[in-house]
């Protein structure tokens, strides 16, 4: 936690650190870290985060699009990506990125709003992630924004997570394994180790002979719903934008 007596300077120098960014223009991240309560408190001097929020809100938008766009497989259909992109962005996926990059600490709050937790408030938490993401926009640029973007959201591994709906992942991979091209799933066992009560399972799955991923498990259905799993995070790992 910062202490009582830590300037602006300080508390930015170590926000810079963990987001990775090192801000040309400064001002731009005290504008991010400024919620409207501060501002007020202050005589409306100053700019809070509301700018910032509104275009970072499209930044983060374009950058989901665009990562989801560029998936080889599963291949998604128009609903199904901007269903997807919803679930990317909402408002509980953007928070938990803030407290991840200990965004709460950072902002300059108004005595009422941060007595009442609005450090730790999701609203207040993704509202600042995204005012960050529109002020690494302005100050770096696109493609340094779509990289912060991917790397604080970790967007194949959210991806993948977001579109759990209950199903296990063999089926969830044999569904979009059908959609997105020809051949189905192959799962084959590698190799088996332990004694009898005590097994463990190597398993390798295959799609048109492409090795897509492996797993380990107790049993061999274990083993294959992990290599499930493991080939629909692959799914969302793969070239970046301009890349």
């Amino acid at each position: 936690m910062a202490g009582p007596q830590e300037t602006w300077d300080e508390k930015a120098g170590k926000l810079e650190e963990r987001l990775g960014v090192r801000f040309r223009d400064r001002g731009l991240l005290r504008t991010a870290m400024t919620h409207s309560s501060y501002r007020n408190e202050a005589g409306g001097a100053g700019e809070d985060n509301e700018r910032l929020e509104f275009l970072g809100d499209a930044v983060v938008g374009f950058v989901v699009g665009d990562f989801l766009f560029r998936r080889k497989r599963p291949v998604l259909s128009e609903g199904q990506l901007t269903r997807t992109r919803a679930e990317l962005v909402r408002e509980e996926s953007l928070a938990a990125a803030a407290r991840r990059m200990g965004l709460g600490e950072a902002l300059l709050l108004g005595r009422g709003e941060s007595g009442g937790g609005g450090r730790g408030k999701p609203s207040i938490l993704a509202s600042a992630f995204e005012a960050v993401v529109g002020a690494v926009y302005l100050d770096q640029g696109i493609r340094v924004a779509f990289r912060f973007v991917r790397r604080q959201l970790d967007l194949p591994d959210l991806a993948a997570r977001s579109l759990d709906d209950g199903r296990d992942p063999k089926t969830r991979l044999q569904e979009w394994v059908q959609k997105s091209g020809p051949g189905v799933p192959e799962y084959t066992v590698t190799g088996v180790e332990g004694p009898p009560h005590d097994r463990l399972f190597a398993v390798e799955l295959r799609v048109g002979g492409e090795l897509l991923g492996t797993g380990r498990g107790k049993s061999k259905k274990a083993a294959e719903q992990e290599a499930a799993r493991v080939a629909l995070l692959r799914a969302f790992s793969g070239p970046e934008m301009g890349k």
